[in-house]
C-alpha cells in the first residue's frame, strides 16, 4: 500500500507547471504500458496516482486548467469503473491508450513546459 501522505508532500514541493509535466507523464506511462495486456496492475496504479495528482494539482491551477483538469479527472473514474471491460478487451485498451495520448499532449501544453 502506497502512503500517500509521503507521496503528497513530495509532490506538493514542485511548482505547478512541474506538476502538470507529471501527470502528462503518468497519461504517457498509460499509453505504452496499455500496449501490453500483462501491465494491468501498472496502468490501474497510474490511473490512481494521476487522480490523486490532479486533485492535489487543480485548486492551484486557474479556472480554465482546473476544468480541463477535472475533466481529465472524471474520464480516469470512468476508466476505473469499466476496467475489467475495458483491459480484457484489445479494442477498448488501444482506446484507452490513445485517449491517454491526447490527454498527456494536452496537459503537457497546459503545463507550459513546452514554451520554456
Amino acid at each position: 500500500m502506497k502512503d500517500w501522505t509521503l507521496i503528497r508532500e513530495r509532490y506538493l514541493r514542485d511548482n505547478l507547471p512541474i506538476r502538470l509535466g507529471g501527470v502528462a507523464a503518468n497519461l504517457s506511462r498509460i499509453k505504452a504500458f496499455a500496449a501490453h495486456e500483462a501491465n494491468r496492475e501498472a496502468v490501474a496504479s497510474l490511473i490512481d496516482e494521476s487522480k490523486f495528482f490532479i486533485e492535489w494539482t487543480a485548486a492551484e491551477a486557474e479556472v480554465h486548467t482546473a476544468a480541463q483538469l477535472v475533466e481529465l479527472q472524471i474520464q480516469l473514474a470512468r476508466w476505473q469503473y469499466h476496467w475489467t471491460e475495458i483491459w480484457i478487451d484489445p479494442a477498448q485498451r488501444s482506446q484507452l491508450a490513445e485517449q491517454s495520448a491526447v490527454w498527456s499532449k494536452r496537459v503537457l501544453e497546459m503545463s507550459g513546459l513546452l514554451n520554456r
